[in-house]
Formats: C-alpha cells, structure tokens, sequence
C-alpha cells in the first residue's frame, strides 16, 4: 500500500525531529514511550507538530531527506505553511 506519512515532532527544548511511518499516532505513542528513537528519549514532552502524507515508501524517504537537510527556520516555514514541501 502506499499510504506513508511525513511527520515533525517538537521536544520540549524545541528541537524538531522528522521521521516518516504509516501510522503517526502510533508511532507518536511510541515516541512517547521511549520506544521510538533513541534521540527523542528524554526529550518530552513530544508534541507532533507537522505530517503530510506522501505516497509510496520510496517517496516518503526522499522527501524526509530532504526535510532533515532544512535549516530549522525553514522547517518551521514548513511547519507554519508558509512553504509547501516542493518549495524545499
């Protein structure tokens, strides 16, 4: 199926980590519970603050790339929607 998920997650300090998945609350959850990525362990609270769902697999890796070489202002462009993905 090509039903994946693009998502940004905010830590309490403010940084923002992207992943991709095809059920974000789910994997919200377990990012919350520590069984995500060991980089947001320790970091709650986790807010979700961005998802956008992006079609095949292959698709969503080349878009979460793409998003992780972003300065932070302009994820939070993103974020915002004052960009679109494709103005990345």
């Amino acid at each position: 199926m090509d039903d994946w998920c693009l998502y940004i997650i905010q830590t309490k300090q403010g940084e923002l980590y992207t992943g991709i998945t095809r059920d974000t609350k789910r994997r919200l959850e377990e990012h919350r519970q520590g069984k995500g990525s060991k980089y947001l362990r320790g970091r709650g609270p986790l807010q979700l603050v961005w998802e956008q769902k992006a079609g095949g697999k292959g698709v969503a890796l080349r878009l979460e790339k793409t998003i992780k070489k972003q300065t932070k202002a302009r994820k939070k462009l993103l974020i915002s929607g004052r960009i679109s993905i494709d103005e990345l």
